[in-house]
């Protein structure tokens, strides 16, 4: 389905990877008009373990709805089969845009759903020099000095590299981001597929970092998910190198935009939008729909996300 709004979180291949992953459940709801589909969603149910997983169930739309031109009826319709299937399987449902569906914020509000201000960061890559010139010349220094300190980026040659990615990657939000991160099954499948590129940092053999990076071809690569040993590696700055290993795989392969997904709520300060800021992207406002199920659920863990954000920032500043 061609639509303005089109990411690769709602092609058949996403589905597929996540119907086939423990612990997530995928649901695709459309809208024909004739033989012509006007309006689709892919939702990516959450079903966690143990007490965590209980107070994070939640949907998904991993780059919102898709709606054809002037079909503002087909997305009314939509949106009402996602409430009417999901809204008794989770305690909340959120879109996490990367267009701008500022059209339709009506249409949502009608189905219960708020808009929250959050920040997008993306990055024109079609002409590779105005890139590196938009970069900021304190992060182009550090490519330069990882590259010549021995950082090197490869793609994986087996499941044992990607295992590798995620066991740093693991850690990462266990110790810092504090929020639940998709199975091991998720990443297995996904080299398995060939669904998006593993673009890893490599030091003397090792892998020290990596970003993970599903992909529309010609149109858009995201930074779905990223880390790095920086503090063991400083002068291979892997999480600077991950990035821009990212930003070299646009230009080299013709996508013309490299987007770097969340930068935080507007308004308000957030450290890694910072680090993605550097990079030269611009800030877009596209936003988040979310529709609150059960508000006693969530609210109960919501407070107990930023309780485990805190503990993150006190043990980090030890």
């Amino acid at each position: 389905m061609a639509s303005m709004h089109s990411t690769p979180f709602q092609t058949p291949d996403f589905f597929r990877l996540i119907d086939g992953t423990p612990g997530l459940v995928a649901h695709a709801c459309a809208v024909e008009s004739g033989d012509t589909l006007t309006a689709l969603a892919v939702t990516v149910e959450f079903a966690g373990r143990g007490v965590t997983g209980f107070f994070s169930r939640r949907g998904i739309i991993f780059g919102g709805p898709l709606v054809l031109p002037g079909m503002s009826d087909a997305l009314d319709s939509l949106l009402g089969m996602v409430s009417n299937e999901l809204s008794g399987r989770t305690i909340y449902l959120e879109t996490r845009n990367y267009s701008d569906y500022g059209l339709f914020k009506n249409i949502f509000g009608r189905h219960g759903w708020s808009y929250v201000p959050y920040l997008d960061i993306r990055i024109h890559t079609a002409d590779r020099e105005a890139m590196i010139s938009a970069i900021s010349s304190s992060r182009r220094r550090q490519i330069r000095k990882a590259a010549g300190n021995g950082a090197e980026i490869r793609e994986p040659g087996s499941i044992t590299d990607v295992e590798a990615f995620y066991t740093i990657l693991k850690s990462h939000y266990r110790k810092k981001v504090r929020k639940p991160l998709m199975p091991w099954e998720f990443f297995s499948g996904a080299f398995h597929q060939k669904f998006g590129r593993f673009l890893l940092v490599w030091y003397e053999g090792k892998v020290i970092g990596g970003i993970y990076c599903p992909f529309l071809e010609r149109r858009s690569i995201f930074e779905y998910f990223i880390c790095g040993l920086d503090h063991e590696y400083r002068d291979q700055y892997p999480s600077v190198m991950a990035t821009w290993a990212a930003l070299d795989y646009a230009c080299s392969n013709g996508i013309p935009c490299f987007d770097l997904m969340g930068a935080g709520l507007s308004g308000k300060d957030y450290g890694v939008r910072e680090f993605k800021a550097r990079f030269g992207g611009r800030q877009e406002e596209y936003g988040r729909f979310l529709k609150i199920n059960k508000r006693l659920l969530y609210m109960a863990g919501k407070a107990g996300i930023n309780v485990m954000s805190k503990l993150s920032v006190n043990e980090n500043s030890d």
